[in-house]
């Protein structure tokens, strides 16, 4: 789905080639197939529709987008970025408050709309499993921990952000109505039982090769990438069991040069119809309440919004309050 980029100091910034004009704005996201989706279902109607080209950019680097900021020299209109960075971008002030006397949040799940930003689309961190390179594959997290029943590799998102740690202390037996505050202690406790075992991956296509190979043939992706794994002919296995939702957030970033242009991409970009062909592209849940139904009830039913009897919500707004200070716990101890 998309690389993370470290949230770091930028010394200077190189803005994009084409400056944003009153008949153009811009576009950032995370480049790959996602924003390949993302211009088909969202970017190229808005053209149609409105006559304003998206000029696309990317991939999105929150350094960048913060260093824009502060300098008072933006260049993107409209971001892609992780639910939880948007949650602490807009109380950081890095954000312009959307208008949603333009966007029609009543159609938006709630749980993915704030002051500053919506929801671009929702996934969730599965169990995903190449079942032709193994005797059995993991159902639960505590399973995908269980190096005796489940020997050999297993893969795992590298960066610090919602999903990993979650998952390890559902495997350690935390009840997910008790899982926040977060016990990192235990976390880290429980991920030193498989550390020699995990293979980290950075990215979507990453993980997809990891199982591909069975270099790591199960682990925990994102489910849009076990949809894409499955398409290619390999035989998989997906558990829902106790699925982790995380979701990406569209925003506007504190002085963009074409605010009314954004705030009417996003509300395009949020209709009903955009979310189903975004959905349907990618295997990603969409935001919009009412893009189930336009949608082909075999694909609809592959998607994490249809994945609720034990799905389990990451709290966006825990990880933007400390999301840095995980961040430097988390990287310590995968440096030892």
């Amino acid at each position: 789905m998309k690389t993370r980029f470290a949230v770091a100091a930028v010394a200077a910034f190189v803005a994009v080639s084409v400056p944003a004009h009153a008949d153009n704005m811009v576009f950032s996201s995370w480049g790959g197939t996602t924003q390949d989706a993302q211009k088909a279902a969202w970017a190229s109607p808005f053209t149609e529709k409105t006559g304003i080209t998206v000029v696309q950019d990317g991939p999105t680097d929150y350094g960048k987008l913060k260093a824009m900021v502060e300098a008072g020299q933006v260049t993107w209109d409209v971001v892609d970025v992780e639910g939880d960075y948007a949650a602490q971008a807009g109380k950081n002030g890095q954000l312009e408050k959307l208008d949603f006397s333009v966007i029609d949040k009543s159609k938006l799940d709630p749980r993915f709309v704030t002051d500053y930003s919506v929801g671009s689309f929702y996934y969730s961190f599965v169990i995903g499993c190449n079942a032709d390179a193994v005797s059995a594959c993991p159902k639960t997290w505590a399973d995908l921990f269980d190096t005796t029943k489940f020997p050999g590799k297993r893969t795992f998102y590298k960066w610090s952000a919602p999903g990993v740690i979650e998952a390890a202390l559902l495997a350690d037996g935390v009840a997910a109505d008790k899982l926040y505050p977060l016990d990192l202690d235990r976390a880290f406790k429980k991920l030193d039982t498989i550390k020699s075992d995990i293979v980290w991956w950075s990215g979507g296509a990453q993980s997809q090769q990891l199982l591909a190979s069975a270099e790591a043939p199960f682990g925990s992706i994102w489910n849009g990438r076990m949809t894409a794994l499955a398409a290619s002919g390999i035989k998989t296995e997906t558990s829902w069991e106790q699925n982790i939702t995380a979701a990406d957030s569209l925003v506007v970033p504190k002085g963009s040069p074409n605010v009314e242009a954004a705030m009417k991409f996003i509300a395009m970009a949020t209709s009903a119809e955009p979310q189903a062909a975004l959905a349907k592209a990618t295997g990603y849940a969409p935001i919009n309440v009412d893009s189930a139904k336009l949608m082909d009830p075999e694909t609809a039913k592959t998607l994490p919004d249809q994945q609720t009897a034990s799905q389990v919500n990451a709290d966006m707004n825990y990880w933007a309050d400390n999301r840095d200070a995980i961040g430097e716990k988390w990287y310590a101890w995968q440096a030892k």
